[in-house]
């Protein structure tokens, strides 16, 4: 991450060296503009927003007692998608700015649609699977229309958003990403030890004394806010929930390693991933999927040959 963090700091139009980022540290104000308000921004937010994705796809995968789940299954990026795909055509103006807000209030009431439908009396790993891909699906259908519908103008900047890039990352966007995120990833640390108890079934963790339905609407409510906060912060980011949980997987089965390693691994998958899509000009939503689908096809094939 140091590393990432370094090349990502130096790499622009302007090559900063080691040495030009101290001399920004001391005083030099045109680097100073560089690295403070471009360059560190970007960075910090990347590895924010990769911990949080991280973490999310964790707490899914336990919850969901399925190691290929990710936060997506909760429908968070299909409805921050339609959240934003709603505001900007068919709001009138400049929207840019509630453009987050508006990609989080989608991933959180979607989240919470899941959540109620799938509850018969509680709820199960697979009725949220089922319930979180019908209305992916159909978050997905009415998004896909509204863009055939909408503006031109408007469409491409939907999708901009919906393509997930941290180019436009700023102080005030990270500090409003990590007003909401630290609290939750802290909180999900110290419930480490009742995600081991959900990786048991339900009669075994309720044996164990776990209080599993309580729990479960906790944990997904953690999921969506550290899910709903990335998205928010950097557009729907595909893969990194399901990556970062699967990387660490091996070294322990314990969360209160697990969780910090995914959140790591995370934040190294996206800052890097943002350091390589400046290279190429792509924003790091689009080369992510690029790494996931080769390790998907990697882990099916794992499994088959188990």
């Amino acid at each position: 991450m140091v590393i990432v963090a370094t090349l990502s700091l130096s790499w622009g139009d302007r090559g900063l060296a080691p040495q030009d980022i101290f001399a920004a540290l001391q005083g030099d104000p045109i680097a100073a503009i560089i690295l403070g308000t471009v360059r560190a921004p970007r960075i910090a937010t990347a590895l924010l927003v990769g911990a949080c994705l991280g973490v999310a796809g964790a707490i899914t995968q336990a919850v969901m007692r399925n190691p290929l789940a990710e936060p997506g299954l909760l429908g968070i990026n299909g409805g921050a998608s339609l959240g934003v795909a709603l505001l900007v055509i068919g709001a009138e103006g400049a929207v840019g700015h509630l453009m987050p807000l508006a990609g989080f209030t989608g991933a959180a009431l979607s989240a919470t649609a899941i959540y109620v439908l799938a509850w018969r009396g509680g709820t199960s790993s697979i009725r949220l699977i089922l319930v979180g891909i019908g209305i992916g699906a159909a978050t997905g259908a009415v998004t896909s229309l509204l863009t055939v519908l909408g503006d031109i103008r408007d469409v491409q900047r939907a999708l901009a958003w919906m393509a997930g890039s941290i180019y436009n990352a700023d102080w005030t966007r990270l500090r409003w990403l990590a007003m909401w995120s630290l609290p939750a990833l802290a909180i999900t640390w110290c419930l480490a030890r009742d995600l081991d108890l959900s990786a048991f079934d339900d009669d075994v963790s309720g044996a164990l004394g776990l209080p599993l339905q309580a729990m479960r609407a906790v944990l997904t409510a953690l999921c969506t806010l550290l899910a709903g906060a990335a998205v928010a912060a950097a557009g729907p980011i595909s893969f990194v929930g399901l990556l970062a949980p699967q990387l660490v997987r091996g070294l322990s089965s314990r969360h209160a390693i697990r969780l910090p390693a995914a959140a790591v691994c995370g934040a190294l998958l996206l800052a890097s991933a943002d350091l390589v899509g400046r290279l190429v000009q792509l924003p790091a939503g689009l080369l992510t999927p690029l790494i996931g689908v080769p390790f998907i096809g990697l882990l099916l094939w794992r499994r088959r040959n188990d």
